[in-house]
């Protein structure tokens, strides 16, 4: 019997919830009918020669539903911040008036919100095989063991058997939250 077993099964645990943070913040991006200062987390602005977050270099509100207000607070960067946005992919023009700098997103149609539930299903996937992958990497440790000796069958059935049930609850959790998003995406 191995001593670190417990230790070895919080950090296959631990994984596994850091693969489901990861989906929110994923998910956290994906714009949804509602304007999300998270969206901006991607775009990168060279800022005297350092690519920089917008998040790092100005106060991002959204006062409406469909708008996100920049004000950067070194005013000389707005131009720079204009183009980021605009090299980006967020699919928004943004308008400034030299201090300011407005996203104003347009109404999400139909067509759109379909192709955002693909890509909402397609993380989850992606999230999934990601578990699957941790999975196995755990079990392989525990396969190497039994093959040298160091557990029993018994136990190495008994350490797979767990490692589902943990998978098996993670992926049910990304089922959820996938769901939750795409009903949010398809709210009009």
């Amino acid at each position: 019997m191995l001593e670190n077993v417990d230790e070895l099964m919080l950090d296959f645990e631990d994984k596994l919830d850091k693969r489901v943070d990861r989906l929110k913040y994923e998910y956290s991006i994906i714009r949804a009918g509602r304007a999300n200062p998270k969206m901006l987390d991607r775009v990168l602005v060279n800022y005297y020669g350092t690519m920089t977050p917008i998040s790092q270099m100005a106060n991002i509100s959204v006062p409406e539903a469909r708008m996100i207000v920049i004000s950067p607070w070194d005013i000389s960067t707005v131009k720079e911040i204009n183009k980021a946005i605009l090299a980006s992919d967020l699919g928004v023009t943004p308008t400034d008036d030299g201090r300011l700098i407005r996203l104003v997103f347009p109404s999400l149609t139909e067509e759109r919100r379909k192709e955002l539930v693909k890509d909402v299903k397609k993380i989850a996937e992606e999230t999934k095989i990601a578990v699957r992958n941790e999975r196995k990497e755990f079990l392989d440790f525990f396969k190497n063991e039994e093959k040298n000796k160091k557990i029993t069958k018994d136990e190495l059935e008994e350490y797979t058997d767990k490692a589902q049930k943990l998978v098996d609850k993670c992926n049910t959790n990304i089922d959820s939250i996938c769901a939750q998003k795409e009903k949010e995406i398809m709210e009009v």
